[in-house]
């Protein structure tokens, strides 16, 4: 499936998030768009909507150096299907590119959760909103490996999932005001008490009609393989379509992306993603 149309809107929808955020200043480096704000909530640098030019490595250059002293994680983000000599600029400025498939819902099928799963809505006076927050950090920095309990060794920081209150694991505030505008829309997947996966979606009026991108899905490790994700996405998707006419998503690879598609999601193209390499 591929639809102009949809690139567009999604490019549009890219382009006006940081600029929708009063707490994000976008500056212009070269044919970027550089948000600056909170790093708690970064945006990735972009290419300019209506630039004149290509992107340089120079540009490119400029923008990392602005993030790095900005205090802000290094990213820059593109529509593959729209700039398809970036790739190139940015490994010549020395960053790694990864191309992930892009995909929309075009009919979201529901996937059904593990019986003795519940999934809720997370709201902004939430007291475990610290803990959902700090469940998605730990899943997406340890992939292969279950969080360690607490008391327990090693790299990892200490989290006992099912127990710390507000006191021990507080939200970022701009977390809580997002939650509290509507601009994300949280749910956390909760087995026997303990929260074990998250994710949200984040909804935006873009030319008089709303889109919202679903973000941020992870399982912790050793709940991993029982469609945890999957069915959160679908319940993500199902609730964002109630008021979006477009929900869209980009998935980690092509495994991630099939599993998308068994929930209704389509691929439309590709989006890029350049960052400092792993050192």
């Amino acid at each position: 499936m591929s639809s102009p149309g949809l690139l567009d809107r999604i490019e549009r929808y890219s382009t006006l998030a940081p600029r929708a955020d009063a707490l994000v200043q976008v500056r212009t480096v070269g044919a970027l768009d550089v948000p600056v704000g909170p790093p708690e909530w970064p945006y990735p640098a972009r290419p300019r909507s209506g630039r004149e030019g290509e992107v340089t490595v120079a540009h490119v250059r400029a923008a990392v150096e602005l993030q790095e002293r900005s205090g802000l994680p290094v990213s820059v983000e593109w529509l593959g299907d729209r700039c398809r000599g970036l790739a190139g600029v940015a490994r010549e400025a020395g960053l790694q590119v990864e191309e992930l498939p892009l995909l929309v819902a075009v009919d979201p099928v529901e996937v059904l959760l593990p019986p003795e799963v519940r999934l809720y809505l997370v709201g902004a006076d939430d007291p475990r909103l610290g803990l959902y927050q700090r469940l998605a950090e730990l899943a997406f920095a340890a992939p292969h490996v279950a969080v360690a309990p607490a008391g327990a060794g090693g790299g990892t920081p200490e989290v006992a999932l099912g127990t710390p209150g507000p006191a021990e694991v507080p939200p970022t505030e701009v977390l809580r005001e997002r939650v509290a505008g509507g601009q994300t829309v949280m749910m956390v997947a909760v087995d026997d008490g303990d929260p074990v996966a998250i994710g949200s979606h984040q909804p935006l009026l873009v030319d008089g009609r709303e889109v919202s991108e679903v973000v941020g899905v992870a399982t912790l490790p050793r709940y991993r393989g029982r469609g945890l994700g999957a069915a959160l996405t679908s319940a993500l998707a199902e609730h964002a379509r109630q008021t979006a006419d477009l929900v869209f998503l980009s998935a980690g690879d092509d495994d991630v992306a099939r599993v998308y598609e068994r929930a209704g999601f389509a691929r439309v193209g590709t989006s890029c993603v350049a960052e400092l390499p792993v050192r």
